[in-house]
């Protein structure tokens, strides 16, 4: 659940920083700092860049004045009215209080806000947790889409 002290926010080019070592730092605890991962994507440290137009969107969970979560969402052309979920990571300081499911259903809100019918997300075998979390938030697992970009990626929702 989402505290008191916590408030989720459009991501701002001042914040680009704090998501991008947010992204590799757990990337790296799973063994994912490797290519074909978001860990080495050009614009991971650039990200209010790239969500800067019509139809994506980044937002950072801030505690106090510090990014402790984050979530996109983006067109994907693999699906009609479909848009990617994208990046959901947190700090390990909120883990396992429940907070993934208020942000996925925060940027689900969102979505529908931005006309979209439907989610696809893709993530790793070694991401078990939010494995764990896209699945008791009611997403399916489908096959590996011909459009996927990282490589490495190899569970799919």
């Amino acid at each position: 659940m989402l505290e008191e002290t916590m408030q989720i926010k459009h991501l701002t080019a001042e914040q680009d920083a704090a998501v991008a070592e947010l992204v590799r730092t757990n990337l790296k605890a799973h063994g994912l700092d490797i290519p074909g991962t978001v860990y080495f994507d050009d614009g991971l440290d650039h990200l209010s860049s790239f969500y800067d137009h019509p139809g994506r969107a980044y937002y950072v969970l801030m505690q106090d004045e510090t990014v402790v979560g984050g979530i996109g969402l983006a067109e994907f052309g693999g699906f009609e009215a479909c848009c990617e979920l994208q990046k959901l990571y947190l700090s390990d300081a909120v883990k396992g209080r429940g907070i993934g499911y208020d942000m996925i259903a925060y940027i689900e809100n969102r979505a529908r806000e931005n006309g979209y019918h439907r989610i696809y997300l893709e993530t790793h075998n070694n991401l078990q947790a939010a494995i764990h979390i896209y699945k008791n938030a009611g997403y399916k697992e489908i096959p590996r889409p011909a459009s996927v970009v990282h490589s490495t990626m190899d569970r799919f929702f």
